[in-house]
């Protein structure tokens, strides 16, 4: 009976062992790609994950800092990321395979997941520097941005009605967004830019370090990128967020939005939108570009590619489409 008592204890554990095998391949692990850690997208990934680990049946996700918008959309082609926060703009051009994915031609198998923030297109400059508008950063020492950044690439239209190359500038720094900051205190630049949803902790730390204004972002020309371009709308960064900055400045902006493939399992996309949409109140509380949130804005509002199935199939449940 010993004998047997003990075969027994071993064949369960064997069982056992076999069933946990089972489970973790059953498990699936997702990454988001997200910006620099100092901004907005940042914190929407993590966000985002957090409620996943906690919420979502067998799947585990992370999304580490990276390059924003355009890395993000390149990330999802070659696989490194299954989902990736980018503006509603690069959604569209990812989609429509216009610059700056023209090489990589049109991504037909892009879809929508939700939007989120809205981000404004931001000019930070010294006060010492004398710019008051978009005319007076020729001949200044700008950061334009890492290449894939949604900055660069929004500064980089700018430029395009305005007549612009790099040249104009007397330097163009291509630090990542968590650089800029110290940067534009050490007076080794000018200005700086970033398309990004507000508060922002690199506006912030500037602002408190540095005597740094908000620069307007209008004229004629920004009217005509206005009219070219749907996914650009006029915008406005609140006065009184920043240090030394009272008054509204006028600006271009857009909306973030998390996209993901037509490859990603419908099951793991549902569990991803469940997830945050049965917790949207604790969601809007983890930063202040999240509080004004709204679902039926999040389901329709900057989404230039069509719906993946899996959001779709949620949003039906909950009676939104």
């Amino acid at each position: 009976m010993k004998g047997k008592s003990l075969a027994w204890i071993f064949t369960a554990a064997l069982a056992g062992t076999g069933l946990s095998a089972v489970a973790q391949a059953q498990e699936k692990f997702v990454t988001i790609g997200t910006g620099g850690q100092t901004g907005v997208y940042y914190v929407a990934g993590q966000s985002i994950c957090r409620f996943v680990n906690r919420n979502a049946e067998n799947i585990k996700c992370n999304a580490p800092a990276s390059g924003g918008g355009v890395a993000n959309v390149n990330g999802l082609r070659s696989g490194e990321f299954n989902f990736g926060i980018m503006q509603s703009d690069h959604q569209y051009k990812a989609m429509e395979g216009v610059t700056p994915f023209e090489k990589e031609g049109k991504m037909d198998d892009i879809r929508a997941v939700f939007s989120l923030q809205s981000e404004v297109f931001t000019v930070l400059a010294r006060r010492s520097a004398n710019i008051k508008g978009l005319d007076d950063l020729k001949g200044k020492r700008v950061n334009i941005g890492n290449p894939g950044s949604g900055q660069r690439d929004t500064l980089e239209e700018i430029m395009t009605v305005k007549g612009w190359d790099k040249s104009v500038f007397s330097l163009a720094a291509e630090l990542k967004p968590a650089e800029q900051a110290s940067a534009l205190g050490d007076n080794n630049i000018d200005a700086m830019t970033y398309f990004v949803g507000h508060p922002n902790g690199a506006i912030q730390e500037a602002t408190t370090t540095t005597d740094a204004v908000l620069v307007p972002i209008t004229g004629a020309e920004i009217d005509k990128l206005l009219e070219e371009k749907s996914y650009y709308t006029k915008s406005e960064i609140p006065g009184g967020l920043y240090k030394g900055n009272d008054k509204p400045t006028q600006s271009i902006g857009g909306k973030a939005v998390l996209s993901t493939t037509a490859k990603v399992d419908a099951e793991v996309v549902y569990q991803l939108v469940k997830s945050v949409f049965e917790n949207i109140e604790r969601f809007q509380r983890l930063h202040p570009a999240f509080k004004d949130l709204k679902p039926e804005e999040m389901i329709e509002v900057g989404l230039s590619a069509p719906l993946h199935e899996g959001a779709e199939r949620y949003y039906k449940e909950r009676g939104w489409l």
